[in-house]
């Protein structure tokens, strides 16, 4: 019985990226039908478990067009699109893909994105940042905007600790008398 390797997948509007990953794969083959078919072989894993893969594509490829990168630890393909157009699956069919497929994140663009017109044309509805400082009500002062996690901060002693407990009763005593004179 054959297994399933783990597939990461991302999209862009002329391309699809394939990741198969299998460390180690032994005798890797990669088939690519131009109408969305790609297949999968090879050996892998401490036990040289036969992996197979078979993957009804959303739309059609251009099989000349695409590449594949044999790795160690993976097996990467860019798959270019017949069309250029937004496929936002990458299967088939209505159902769910099966668990072994998942979504590349590290590799993923948005339509905004992937247009190269992302953060430039954002639209922030005419918002007036000049009074942002006030929000606080603090009447556009600085903030004091230090970092105080680097710096070391000592726990006040506590009463009968052997070492440094005179000088907490000492500032003990000392607010005391500040307090009642004022």
């Amino acid at each position: 019985m054959s297994r399933h390797p783990e597939v990461k997948w991302a999209e862009r509007a002329d391309k699809v990226y394939l990741t198969v990953m299998l460390p180690d794969a032994k005798n890797p083959k990669v088939n690519l039908g131009p109408e969305g078919t790609f297949t999968f072989t090879a050996t892998g894993g401490a036990d040289d478990s036969a992996y197979e893969l078979t993957l009804d594509l959303f739309d059609k490829v251009n099989v000349e067009e695409s590449k594949i990168n044999y790795g160690v630890r993976s097996i990467t393909c860019i798959l270019e699109k017949a069309e250029m157009k937004r496929w936002n699956r990458l299967l088939r069919g209505d159902g769910k893909a099966p668990h072994y497929v998942k979504v590349d994140w590290d590799k993923w663009a948005d339509e905004d994105e992937d247009n190269g017109n992302a953060p430039a044309d954002f639209d922030l509805g005419g918002m007036d940042f000049s009074k942002f400082g006030d929000y606080a009500g603090g009447g556009g002062e600085d903030f004091d905007d230090s970092d105080d996690d680097d710096q070391e901060v000592s726990k006040p002693e506590v009463e009968g600790a052997p070492k440094g407990a005179e000088k907490v009763e000492e500032v003990a005593a000392t607010e005391k008398t500040e307090a009642s004179s004022t």
